[in-house]
C-alpha cells in the first residue's frame, strides 16, 4: 500500500506509510517537547490523522513551515523513524546524507515531502476543499 495527499482533485503520491509516520514522528520527537500536537496541532491531530479541513489551511500552512525552519536547523542524525521508538534508527540509508534533518523526506518519485505539502496546502487556499491522506497504487 502506498499512501497520497489528495487536495481537492489532485493527488501527490508520497509512498510508504512508514515514511508519512516517520515524517511525522520527527516532527513530533524533536520539537514537540509537550507532546503529539502540543505545538503543531493542524499538521499533528488533523492532517496525520487523515483529514485537514479548509478553516484549518492557513494554520496549517504556518507549522508546516515552521517545522521546516526548526528541523533544518538540527543534523540529518535527528530523524526519527517512529515516535513511539525514537532510539530506533532509521533504515532509510539517504537520511544520513542529508545536510539536515528537514531533507530526509522524500516521496516515492524523489519530491521533497515539505514541497508536496506546501503545494497540497497552498492548492486548498483556491479549491477550498479539504486535504486527506488517501491510499495510492504505488508506481
Amino acid at each position: 500500500m502506498a499512501l497520497g495527499i489528495l487536495a481537492a482533485d489532485l493527488t501527490w503520491r508520497v509512498g510508504s506509510p512508514d515514511l508519512l509516520h516517520a515524517f511525522f514522528s520527527t516532527i513530533a520527537v524533536r520539537l514537540e517537547p509537550q507532546g503529539w500536537g502540543s505545538r503543531f496541532p493542524a499538521l499533528m491531530n488533523e492532517l496525520y490523522q487523515g483529514e485537514l479541513s479548509p478553516e484549518r489551511v492557513e494554520s496549517a500552512l504556518s507549522e508546516l513551515m515552521l517545522a521546516r525552519r526548526e528541523l533544518s536547523f538540527l543534523p540529518a542524525s535527528r530523524m526519527v523513524w517512529d515516535a513511539d521508538r525514537p532510539e530506533v534508527p532509521s533504515p532509510r540509508r539517504s537520511a544520513g546524507e542529508a545536510p539536515d534533518a528537514s531533507k530526509c523526506f522524500f516521496t516515492e518519485d524523489g519530491k521533497d515531502l515539505f514541497d508536496v505539502l506546501l503545494a497540497a496546502l497552498v492548492r486548498l487556499r483556491t479549491t477550498h476543499g479539504s486535504l486527506r491522506i488517501v491510499e495510492t497504487v504505488s508506481a
